[in-house]
């Protein structure tokens, strides 16, 4: 497994102006000259699970790909590449959402993870100790995960890490959904296996629109207007996810046990913190969400 670009967890959290000035002033307050440079190729890969809008809390928006696109150009790399695999028809979504729009308009590239060509990798997992996945995986500098926060049915919650666990293994080979070969059997294994291959360089996590209830597509969405998290280490950006919705790391199975193989900081007080607090963040996810200030790091007297 190569490195990510920078070991150090530093992650920002921000909240203004609506979601896509949130995840500019998120990207301004990370060292990402050190992780895109002139002639890289940065594959981006957003949450298209399902055909949902965004406002369902169920994809990424376009508008907001869009803006993350652009930015991502400010560092002239020789391709940028928004590749990702949903668990039913990536084309069907790619068109009704809109995204095939944001491609043509920005002149980047798109590949279906879903097909080949294909390498093969090995895998820490007893249930699917090894798949084929696309052969971009060879050939990028920079991979860059973008998604939504989400309660989840099997996985507790889904970030980045998640985002990029089930958007590159193909489903022309593990099935539209993705069960036929064994990932669904222990998914919590699965991820793991997935974060200790696939570094991911920049985890972008949009609470903008947050699944809660249950996810990946059927629940409730909270608009928190803007709040977005930004990290150079995937699992450090999950934490501050799954402390939004109420969990530690312990209680993520993914997440209690990359840290403990050392695969990405799962402790806050480690954690280099840029932007607004964390506890200002429960505060603001919670009262959208429930109606009232609640959240593992604030202090109610």
């Amino acid at each position: 497994m190569r490195e990510r670009k920078i070991k150090e967890p530093i992650v920002s959290i921000t909240k203004s102006g609506g979601e896509q000035q949130s995840i500019i002033e998120a990207l301004d307050l990370l060292p990402v000259d050190q992780i895109i440079h002139k002639g890289d190729v940065v594959v981006i890969t957003p949450n298209w699970v399902g055909n949902k809008t965004p406002e369902t809390a169920t994809v990424v928006g376009p508008v907001t790909l869009k803006v993350l696109i652009r930015y991502v150009k400010r560092y002239e790399p020789d391709k940028i590449i928004i590749a990702t695999g949903s668990g039913s028809d990536t084309r069907t979504i790619f068109h009704s959402i809109g995204y095939d729009k944001v491609i043509k308009e920005e002149n980047v590239d798109f590949t279906d993870l879903n097909y080949g060509p294909y390498t093969e990798i090995d895998l820490e997992s007893n249930f699917v100790p090894r798949t084929k996945i696309n052969n971009l995986i060879e050939n990028l500098d920079v991979l860059i995960s973008f998604t939504q926060l989400k309660q989840h049915e099997e996985a507790t919650m889904s970030a980045s890490i998640k985002n990029v666990a089930m958007g590159w293994p193909p489903g022309e080979i593990h099935g539209f959904p993705k069960k036929n070969l064994g990932i669904h059997d222990d998914l919590h294994e699965f991820i793991i296996a997935m974060g200790k291959k696939i570094p991911i360089d920049l985890a972008i996590i949009s609470a903008d629109k947050t699944m809660i209830g249950t996810g990946p597509n059927k629940g409730i969405a909270v608009n928190t207007d803007g709040l977005v998290i930004a990290s150079t280490d995937p699992a450090a950006a999950d934490t501050i996810g799954a402390r939004l919705l109420g969990f530690k790391p312990q209680a993520i199975h993914y997440l209690f046990q990359l840290n403990k193989d050392k695969i990405g900081e799962t402790d806050t007080t480690k954690m280099e913190f840029k932007g607004i607090p964390l506890e200002e963040a429960e505060e603001i996810f919670s009262k959208a969400a429930y109606g009232k200030e609640i959240g593992i790091d604030i202090n109610i007297s």
